[in-house]
């Protein structure tokens, strides 16, 4: 009996598909190249591409593991658990029909973290304060980064390119400066290598961070998506435009007089169609955590460090962020198997538009709730009118005090800011407690100052405030009943409540009203 056309077909591109299968390049996984570090007391993943069926060897440190390659032509193997060693070692993969081994040299074995987020985890040394003077005193040959290329995709890819590069003066100003200072404090305290992972994109929305099947499983995000589109419309309206238009006809006559009188131009103002184009690029679902977390998975990590947020400060988006975070906590701890700890950094104060800053800081106060995790509260370390305040050392400080005192249980002054841990009324008084009040509660540089107060009519009143202990009473002559209290919760507060470690306390509300 004659074959049928349509089976032939099959069988010749099962054929077809077995050869591609079986030509795959020989090699490891991009993450895997000179200068790498290793994470110290877990199993340390291995994993890359060769032929389907081929077995694979691989040789680190007296170990030698070997797997063969699946049908797609994808390997890994697990290293035991490797001991700290600043004793640079080479890594030796082989495949019987490779021509030549892959080696992957001056390996060592320390604390590996992961930084991302938007562009103040992007910004470089050579960008923060004292940059030069950092770069003088940058010869860290034990502190290693890993720098991700910015990739958005559309599903989640297997690989990327990158390369480690060794801390000198002349490779530390290209550095992630919040990722570098936190890395530096880990190394000094330690004295083991540090590697660090630096994932981050400017002016990326956390919907990008995320993998886009677990957002759209979220019924609390099923909004979010419509919210988005309003957003992006409500940008391109004709009343946004117009403001534009009048500050571009401003813009061309200072500009002519400039030009007359040999004079600088003053910066063009940018289009709105020009900005929500920036806005789309970055903001694909998902396309972040697809083309720049995806392909890390299953690196080992000690941890990972967060710091955006200034992207979804839209009061309209910003109501989000309470669900966006923690789901991006709990998405990437289940693909990584295992739960990591996380930080981040709580945003700093700055002249912003509408309360979405405080919403974003509120969200990470919240999301606190969830196990090993940690946040640096910043709000008296940002600039005005500089969206990217350049004092990344103090905030790589204060998030390296969390991970010495909560992760490596080592001795610090504190691990955090102080939290607000509860509130009563008392006499007409509100009472707040407080959590990580080391050593007892401090009002810096006088009086006590950044509280407000309302009872049932909702009207917030300017109050007093003094501390007793790890408590702090909160009272107006003018709201003789009080329901609600609030701390620093405006944009660029004015508020002096610390911890006696000199942290200061995150801004927070007792209220929940719109």
């Amino acid at each position: 009996m004659k074959t049928p056309k349509y089976i032939l077909l099959i069988l010749l591109l099962a054929v077809l598909g077995g050869q591609i299968a079986s030509a795959a390049e020989f090699k490891l996984a991009s993450v895997f190249n000179d200068h790498a570090v290793l994470q110290r007391d877990a199993p340390v993943p291995v994993w890359g591409w060769a032929e389907a069926g081929a077995e694979v060897a691989v040789e680190f440190a007296g170990q030698k593991k070997t797997a063969i390659a699946d049908a797609n032509g994808k390997w890994l193997v697990k290293l035991d658990a490797l001991k700290a060693s600043a004793e640079p070692c080479t890594l030796t993969v082989t495949e019987a029909k490779a021509t030549s081994p892959i080696l992957v040299n001056d390996i060592l074995v320390g604390e590996v973290w992961l930084g991302s987020g938007q562009s103040n985890m992007a910004m470089v040394v050579d960008m923060a304060k004292d940059g030069a003077k950092e770069r003088r005193a940058a010869n860290l040959p034990l502190v290693r980064m890993y720098k991700m290329p910015a990739a958005s995709a559309e599903t989640a890819q297997p690989d990327s390119t990158g390369a480690w590069v060794v801390c000198a003066p002349d490779t530390v100003g290209t550095f992630s400066a919040t990722l570098f200072f936190f890395g530096r404090e880990i190394h000094q305290a330690l004295g083991v290598p540090v590697g660090l992972i630096s994932s981050s994109v400017g002016g990326s929305p956390i919907e990008a961070w995320i993998a886009p099947e677990a957002q759209h499983k979220s019924k609390e995000l099923t909004p979010y998506f419509d919210v988005r589109e309003q957003a992006r419309e409500a940008a391109l309206s004709p009343e946004a435009v117009k403001p534009y238009e009048h500050a571009l006809a401003r813009w061309e006559i200072a500009a002519q007089k400039a030009r007359s009188e040999n004079q600088p131009v003053p910066r063009k103002p940018r289009s709105p169609t020009v900005a929500q184009a920036r806005r789309d690029r970055n903001a694909v679902i998902g396309g972040f955590f697809n083309g720049m977390i995806a392909p890390l998975i299953p690196y080992a990590i000690r941890g990972s460090i967060w710091y955006q947020g200034e992207g979804n400060t839209q009061p309209a988006k910003a109501v989000f962020y309470q669900y966006q975070l923690p789901l991006l906590v709990n998405d990437w701890r289940a693909r990584w198997g295992y739960d990591f700890p996380f930080a981040w950094v709580q945003l700093p104060n700055f002249r912003g538009e509408g309360d979405g800053w405080s919403m974003i800081r509120e969200a990470m106060l919240k999301t606190l709730v969830l196990p090993k995790t940690g946040m640096s509260v910043n709000i008296d370390i940002g600039e005005e009118n500089n969206i990217h305040p350049k004092n990344k050392q103090e905030i790589g400080r204060r998030l390296s005090l969390w991970a010495l005192g909560d992760v490596y249980e080592q001795k610090v002054a504190a691990i955090s800011g102080p939290l607000p841990a509860g509130h009563k009324i008392r006499d007409g008084k509100m009472v707040l407690s407080f959590s990580h009040a080391d050593g007892g509660l401090v009002a810096k540089d006088g009086g006590l100052k950044g509280f407000v107060i309302a009872g049932d009519d909702k009207k917030w009143q300017p109050a007093q405030a003094h501390i007793e202990g790890s408590k702090v009473i909160v009272f107006s002559s003018d709201v003789k009943q009080p329901v609600a209290v609030r701390y620093a919760w405006e944009n660029f507060p004015d508020c002096n409540l610390y911890n006696a470690a000199g942290l200061p306390a995150s801004p927070f509300r007792t209220d929940d009203w719109k």
